[in-house]
């Protein structure tokens, strides 16, 4: 009996990409994410809604955070990626602020990593030498013999200089590959689409809204090649 050759890797089935072009928000509120969902994002800073004013971002910060941390499913992680700015002097610190709206919506700190974006020793202006990468859930936990580094050496490749760096998306989606029943990973602020296709490379499938077609049709055809980078 002579078997069938088995499908060479490029004929295997790809995993789905689904780029929305519109407002993450709305898209949030109108669409319950199921327990196979999780969130990765980066929420914009202040530098891109001066419009609304510094205290009026934060408040939509901390509550944009807390509706992803309530959207996602009970055992499903929220994952956020971002960077502190300085403001008139003073740091603005975004991870406090994720922690502030996820502690509104019942989440609990999973992991909190820090993730550099500059050789320790220094001296970085504007935006600290580092990121930070943090998870929430409401009900899922972690097993200590699953923990991982807390802080990774570098930021890997950037799209654009508001992306999120690839060594950080590839440490998201491990974590939710190892850790979670989470096979698609949901970012509602997709940009240029960098975790998106870090994900599809893991072999999970991925959802993102981007105001900005632009951005959008970027989103859809970016690559990324695990072990050689952004194709």
């Amino acid at each position: 009996m002579t078997r069938a050759p088995r499908p060479a890797d490029d004929d295997a089935p790809k995993p789905a990409r689904t780029i929305c072009a519109g407002d993450g928000i709305a898209w949030l509120r109108e669409n319950a994410l199921p327990p196979t969902h999780a969130v990765v994002t980066s929420l914009p800073d202040f530098s891109e809604m001066k419009a609304a004013g510094f205290d009026g971002w934060r408040d939509w910060f901390v509550g944009t955070v807390a509706l992803i941390c309530s959207r996602v499913d009970e055992h499903a992680p929220a994952v956020f990626y971002q960077t502190d700015v300085k403001r008139d002097g003073t740091w603005i610190d975004k991870a406090h602020l994720v922690a502030l709206g996820a502690q509104r919506a019942g989440a609990a700190c999973l992991f909190h990593k820090i993730v550099c974006r500059a050789p320790a020793g220094n001296a970085t202006f504007g935006r600290p030498g580092f990121a930070h990468l943090l998870a929430f859930s409401r009900g899922l936990r972690v097993p200590v013999a699953q923990s991982s580094a807390d802080v990774l050496p570098e930021l890997g490749e950037m799209t654009w200089s508001r992306a999120m760096g690839t060594a950080a998306c590839e440490e998201a989606c491990r974590f939710l590959v190892r850790s979670t029943a989470c096979r698609v990973v949901v970012d509602p602020f997709c940009g240029h689409g960098t975790v998106l296709a870090v994900a599809n490379a893991y072999g999970l499938g991925a959802v993102g809204v981007e105001r900005s077609k632009k951005r959008a049709e970027r989103a859809r055809a970016l690559r990324f090649v695990r072990g050689e980078g952004i194709a």
